[in-house]
């Protein structure tokens, strides 16, 4: 148990740090996605960050069977360059003991990954998909930026303005397009002041000195009006149901579908705690170097497999979206063969080993 103790403690100890660094990578990388369209007006600021941790809460599922599986890279590779696993090896302690431990680390945060695909996982998408629906339907012309086209979500309208006074909510040089089906209708006005309905607080436009045209896509004659003063309803009124989304759907759901999308789907978020633990064995054989050979020796090729691997999976994912390979062989052949490579490469040495008695016999 000492040696067990050993081992999860060294593993642990990168496994927390790696982790923490590619939390903060993948958190600024998405801070600024959004933070560019908190700036273009297109979103709030203050839901920025409820997005980055959604985002954060997604990415963990990758994240964490990835930090594992370097670490154990790391730490392994480091005790053979050091000399400190031919020294356990010397001491009786198999290779079968260093599986144990990895396996005593691996389960737990297996299970852990299944809780996040199977259920953190929809719930995330979930929220991220009503915070950005919220956030897009509340039009306030005082986060504008000159210069910008701005679609109103749920009403097919596109704006543009000249020039924007953010502090008095006022805009000149206004185009406004609304895709009415058969007909195109553009609204032009010199100057346009946003208000709130008294009654229910719902954003108005008050529109001043312009100009109505509207295009039929028939072939019918289109026609102008010149306003004075004109009013529109920003408000795409109450919000509909969101459209069906596989990434939202819970498991449950996804179990009971027969379209391809939504197996897929499905066999992704069943494969990640697999993919975890078999990630975590097979950083014990890609580990091993020479003594003094460098404790980072098989860091490289150790990165190269796992790119294969995610790589893989994405693509037999898509093949089952797409019809291309059936639900039954699904993405597990991706899983199987991350399987039988680990199988490979472990018992590899002994095969070596037996090769060797062999020919030493045949040369005696």
């Amino acid at each position: 148990m000492i040696i067990d103790r050993y081992l999860i403690r060294e593993i642990s100890k990168p496994l927390t740090a790696i982790c923490a660094f590619l939390v903060v990578i993948f958190a600024s990388y998405r801070a600024a996605q959004y933070l560019a369209e908190a700036v273009a007006g297109l979103i709030a600021g203050k839901i920025v960050l409820y997005l980055v941790l959604l985002k954060i809460a997604i990415a963990m599922e990758v994240l964490l069977p990835t930090t594992l599986y370097l670490s154990v890279v790391v730490v392994l590779g480091r005790l053979y360059a050091d000399s400190e696993m031919t020294a356990l090896f010397a001491c009786g302690v198999g290779i079968g003991r260093i599986f144990k431990a990895v396996i005593y680390l691996s389960v737990p945060l297996a299970l852990l990954v299944a809780c996040l695909s199977l259920y953190v996982r929809p719930w995330a998408y979930q929220q991220g998909y009503v915070l950005t629906a919220m956030a897009k339907t509340a039009l306030d012309i005082g986060k504008w930026k000159e210069g910008n086209f701005y679609k109103i979500p749920g009403m097919n309208r596109v704006i543009y303005a000249d020039e924007i006074n953010q502090e008095k909510k006022r805009a000149e040089g206004v185009f406004i397009q609304s895709d009415q089906g058969a007909k195109v209708q553009v609204i032009y006005a010199k100057k346009v002041q946003q208000y709130s309905d008294e009654s229910n607080g719902k954003p108005l436009l008050i529109f001043q000195d312009g100009y109505i045209y509207e295009f039929s896509r028939t072939g019918e004659e289109g026609y102008f009006m010149k306003f004075q003063q004109s009013t529109m309803s920003i408000d795409p009124g109450k919000t509909e149901s969101m459209e069906y989304k596989r990434k939202a759907a819970s498991t449950l759901k996804l179990a009971r579908s027969s379209d391809f999308e939504d197996i897929a789907e499905y066999q992704w978020r069943l494969s990640t705690p697999i993919s975890t633990l078999l990630l975590a064995l097979l950083g014990i054989p890609l580990s091993r170097t020479a003594p003094r050979k460098g404790k980072y020796a098989k860091l490289v090729a150790a990165v190269l497999v796992l790119a294969v691997y995610y790589n893989t999976s994405a693509m037999a994912k898509d093949w089952v979206e797409q019809g291309v390979v059936g639900p039954v062989v699904g993405i597990w052949w991706v899983v199987a063969l991350l399987a039988i490579l680990v199988l490979v490469l472990s018992i590899q040495p002994k095969l070596m080993f037996k090769w060797g008695q062999v020919r030493q016999r045949f040369s005696s």
